[in-house]
Order: C-alpha cells, then sequence, then structure tokens
C-alpha cells in the first residue's frame, strides 16, 4: 500500500500557477488592457498557503454597535484570510440570525463562490422573511464580507472583481446635521459644509413629526404653515450655497401623494437634485404619479429590497434616480444587478449610506463599477464623533479635499474592522465577536 506524498512547495507553486492562468484566460483581451494592470500578474504574486480553490470557510462572528444600528461581521477561514462586512437599520436582534446563516449556508463552504452562496442563503430563506427585511439586512453583511474576503484571497480591489472601474474616485454628497432648523441656521450649516470640507452636494431633511403647524399627528397630509416653513428652509439653504451647489432633500415617506405632490412643486425654484421619499416605499405608484407632476427629480429606494423590489418602480417610471443602500438591498453584488438594471431604464444610480467607514467604501467599489453612478451619501457625524475613526482599521484620509472618496488599489475592500476600538462601543447584552 503507497501513501500518497504530499505535495511539495513547487507543486503548490506550479497548482497556483495553473488555477491563475486558466482564470486569467477567461477574461477578454479587452478587458485586461482597459482594467486593472496586470490582473493575473498580481494574482499569481499574491502570497497565499495554498490554492484559492482550497479554501473553506471555518468561522462567522459578529458584533452591534450604536444600539444595534450597526452590524459587523467578521468570515474567517483555513488560510488566515479574513473577509469584513457591514449592515445597518433592519439589524435589531439579528445576532443569532447572523449564527443561523453561517451555520447552515457558510461554514465549510468556499468563499469564492459568493453568488452561489448568497443564492442558498436567499432560497434557505424563502419561509424565513427572505423577501426584505431583517434577514436581508443580515444576508448582506454576509454577501459584503465574501467580496472582501475574496479580493484578499486573489490580491485585487473589489471593484475589480465586480468588473472594473469606470472612475477611480466617489462623489459623495453630506447628509448635514442640523435638519429641520431655523432656515438661517440651515443656511449656515450648509454653508460650513462646503467651504469646510470641500462638499458640492448637501442633504437635509424637511419632514418633522413635532411641527406645532401639523394638523393631525397621524395623518399624512402637509398643511400650508408646514409648508412654507419647509420652502423657507430651503430657500435658505439655496442663498446660502449658491447656485453651483446641489441640494437635496429628504422627507423619508411621511406624506401621503397630495402632500407629496405640493412639495414637490413648492420647491421647484429651487432646482434640486431630487426630492427623496416623498411617500412610502410600498406605494411606487405614488412616486411615478408625483414625478408625472413636478420637475422637481424624484428620489427613492432605500427601503426597497434586492433586485426584484426595484423592478416595479422601474417598470412603473417611479423615480428619477435610484437609492439602494448597499448595507441592507442584499449585497454588493445585489446592489450592482439593481444599478445596471435601473441603467437600462436611463435612471441614474446614487446609493443611500447610513454606515461606517467600511460600508462607506465598500459601497464606493459598487459605484466605481457601474456606468450610471451619480453620487453616494456621506455623513456629517464621520467629522464629529471619534468614533467612526475607532472602530475601523484604515490607514488614509476619508476624503479627498473636494468631497470624493478615493478608490485604492488594495485587496478586498481596504478597510477592517478594529474588534478593540469596537467594544467600548458594543451593544450590552449582546455577544461581541464570541
Amino acid at each position: 500500500m503507497f501513501m500518497k506524498a504530499s505535495p511539495s512547495t513547487s507543486q503548490k507553486q506550479s497548482s497556483r500557477r495553473s488555477f491563475l492562468s486558466k482564470a486569467a484566460l477567461g477574461i477578454s483581451g479587452a478587458f485586461l488592457a482597459t482594467s486593472y494592470d496586470g490582473l493575473a500578474q498580481s494574482m499569481e504574486k499574491t502570497s497565499k498557503p495554498s490554492a484559492p480553490s482550497d479554501l473553506k470557510i471555518t468561522d462567522v462572528k459578529c458584533g452591534f454597535i450604536r444600539n444595534q444600528h450597526s452590524l459587523f461581521v467578521k468570515i474567517y477561514t483555513n488560510q488566515g484570510i479574513v473577509g469584513h462586512g457591514q449592515a445597518v437599520d433592519g439589524v435589531y436582534g439579528t445576532y443569532y440570525v447572523v449564527k443561523h446563516l453561517a451555520q447552515l449556508h457558510l461554514i465549510g463552504q468556499n468563499p469564492l463562490n459568493i453568488h452561489r452562496l448568497q443564492e442558498e442563503m436567499r432560497r434557505g430563506g424563502l419561509f424565513k422573511g427572505a423577501q426584505a427585511g431583517m434577514y436581508v439586512c443580515v444576508m448582506t453583511a454576509l454577501e459584503t464580507a465574501l467580496w472582501d474576503l475574496l479580493g484578499k484571497a486573489l490580491g485585487v480591489p473589489v471593484y475589480q472583481l465586480l468588473g472594473g472601474k469606470f472612475r477611480d474616485k466617489i462623489r459623495v454628497y453630506c447628509d448635514t446635521a442640523g435638519s429641520r432648523l431655523e432656515p438661517k441656521e440651515m443656511g449656515r450649516r450648509a454653508k460650513e459644509d462646503v467651504d469646510k470640507y470641500g462638499f458640492t452636494a448637501v442633504k437635509f431633511d424637511i419632514d418633522d413629526r413635532t411641527d406645532p403647524n401639523k394638523l393631525d399627528p397621524y395623518n399624512w397630509s402637509v398643511s400650508i404653515r408646514e409648508l412654507k416653513r419647509m420652502e423657507s428652509q430651503i430657500a435658505a439653504v439655496r442663498q446660502a450655497v449658491g447656485p453651483d451647489i446641489d441640494i437635496c432633500v429628504d422627507c423619508h415617506g411621511r406624506f401621503d401623494e397630495s402632500a407629496g405632490m405640493k412639495i414637490a412643486k413648492a420647491l421647484e425654484p429651487y432646482n434640486l437634485m431630487w426630492l427623496e421619499e416623498p411617500v412610502p416605499a410600498e406605494s411606487p405608484e405614488s412616486y411615478a404619479r408625483i414625478r408625472e407632476s413636478t420637475t422637481t427629480p424624484i428620489c427613492g429606494g432605500e427601503n426597497w429590497y434586492l433586485t426584484h423590489g426595484f423592478r416595479r418602480p422601474l417598470e412603473l417610471g417611479a423615480v428619477d434616480i435610484i437609492m439602494p443602500d448597499l448595507q441592507k438591498c442584499g449585497g454588493l453584488g445585489e446592489g450592482q444587478r439593481i444599478a445596471n438594471m435601473a441603467n437600462t431604464y436611463n435612471v441614474s444610480f446614487a446609493p443611500h449610506m447610513v454606515a461606517e467607514y467600511l460600508g462607506a467604501m465598500a459601497s464606493a467599489h459598487v459605484c466605481a463599477s457601474v456606468p450610471n453612478f451619480l453620487i453616494l451619501e456621506w455623513q456629517i457625524y464621520y467629522h464629529e464623533s471619534d468614533m467612526y475613526k475607532e472602530v475601523v482599521k484604515f490607514d488614509g484620509s476619508f476624503l479627498t479635499k473636494d468631497g470624493y472618496i478615493e478608490l485604492r488599489n488594495v485587496p478586498g475592500i481596504g478597510v477592517e474592522i478594529n474588534e478593540e476600538g469596537m467594544r467600548k462601543y458594543a451593544t450590552p447584552g449582546i455577544p461581541f465577536f464570541e
């Protein structure tokens, strides 16, 4: 009886070269000529304990911060490569959902098969809520970590895995603190964001359930005085920043169709970049009718999930701009599919983003990879709280001086979770990366 000899180092290297050569042959010459220089050579030079085909997921751990607003996950492998991902909003109470999906669909699997693993998670949850909401949000964090892991395994940025990049830097707008304040103060803050941080676009919220001018705390109408308050606020912002800065306005889906039409019409003189979610997400027909009634561009999609959630709104012509949240819509690959579908309808792609910098940079990779990208959301609190710097590992500046996220040629997403930095912000009573 003969024992099979373990492969030598030279045999492993030969096997790896064979794998990479076959992978490179599957990529068109035009792609290689115009995309990331030396993709195959980069993959060849990347140090790996064994061939990528030998990768296996060994564990998944997670942690929550901001009172469970933000979920961070880490996917571990038998080669010591770790993938990092994030999800937001619909992740409250989902610690055991993470563990369930990991045990059922990920552990023991090769992480290179991202689309297959995501589809298995989705199909495996058809009777568990996998159409939208919390299940999809958790799946999003895991799918994102898989992309990060794959990029590190092959030594290339995530945007390269998504097919390459259309742009080297990602324009962002500032979701500005101080919304619903007095008009003069809103104008002051908008100008500060432009002058101090270099943003070329700002966003303000104008919905306010506590507005004393509301005639009823529960119906979704807009009173004449409310409408005047909104108009005076945005007029002050426009006056403060001048004609060349883009202004976005968010309603958080808190109005009915008639109110949405009135608000869109009242704000036409201020040349908005968009009016966001004037009505609830479940009313795409109302979006379409509002859009037909105004010259103000209409934006929506923060609360639509998976590609199928955007099909009906796009068919109806409901929006001028779609804004999936790439930390809750199903993942980075799903976000790219949504963007590409929107592109066939000549609709721009401007992702919603309320995550920490791991989520911001993950979103930037998708934004780089699609032709119809318009602008990405950015939060002013990044500049006002140390927490956002402490919870990630990142070597460099968050933004350029003129308000862009700069892409870097580093493997994976390029941002990692700082467990020790996160620990003091961890949500009490929930296991933390255990």
